[in-house]
This record gives structure tokens, sequence and C-alpha cells, in this order.
């Protein structure tokens, strides 16, 4: 399973977008973070529907912050991008005809379910803004 870099990069994006004078546009976010500017877009659209970002068409447009850093949670950022999947550890079958099974999928289940929640519960208690205190 590949693994998802995206929390942490859209994170170094908004940190970027907090220091800067005007909108960055899509090519701006899309060399620093070493990527391509449709993915860029594509990410920060999430972004935008949460409210978290904001964008501007045309010349002199691009990605602005909709809100101050203090007011976003990693928390939120996590569900703006769809609250991806934190393991590649899983159950192979829904719905199990042995008891066996049954019993070994529930036990899985309930630890990452248990991990989840414990990674939210961290992510809720910061916001973007004490990453750049602490940077």
């Amino acid at each position: 399973m590949r693994q998802d870099n995206r929390l942490s990069r859209v994170l170094h994006a908004l940190l970027h977008l907090d220091g800067m004078d005007g909108p960055a546009t899509s090519e701006q976010i899309a060399q620093m973070l070493q990527t391509n500017s449709a993915v860029v877009r594509r990410t920060m659209s999430g972004l935008r529907e949460a409210g978290v970002v904001t964008s501007v068409k045309g010349h002199g447009g691009g990605w602005s912050l909709a809100k101050p850093l203090e007011d976003v949670t990693l928390l939120a950022i996590h569900e703006a991008l769809g609250s991806p999947k934190l393991f590649a550890i899983g159950n192979d079958d829904e719905n199990p005809s042995c008891i066996l099974a049954k019993a070994a999928y529930i036990a899985t289940d309930e630890a990452l379910s248990a991990a989840r929640t414990q990674f939210e519960q961290s992510l809720r208690k910061v916001t973007v803004a004490d990453l750049a205190d602490s940077a």
C-alpha cells in the first residue's frame, strides 16, 4: 500500500501561505511541495470546501488562507483530505462464515478503531499555528 503523505505536505503549504503577502498560485505551491500543479489544485479544493483556504482565478489570483491558522486544527485538515486510511492492516472478508475468523476480525477492527480514535484526538489538540510556533 502506498503511503499517503498529503497531510504533512498540506500543512507545509499552509505554513508557507501564512507567511506570504498575497495569494500563491498552484504552480508556486507545486514547486514548494515538489509535485505538479494539478495535484495541488485537487488537494487544495478539499481545503477550500472545508473553509480553510480560498481561491481566486485569473491574473494575480491563487490560494490564500480563509481563516487564521489558530482556528485550524490538524484534525480539520485530515478530514478535509477525506480522512485517509491510517493503516494497511485490514480484514479480507466483510462477512466470514467461520466463527474463528469472525473473532479475529472483531479484535482487529476494535484495535484499529481505538488507534484511529487516539490519532484523531491527538490531531484535534494541535492547530496549524502551533506548528509554526514550534518551528
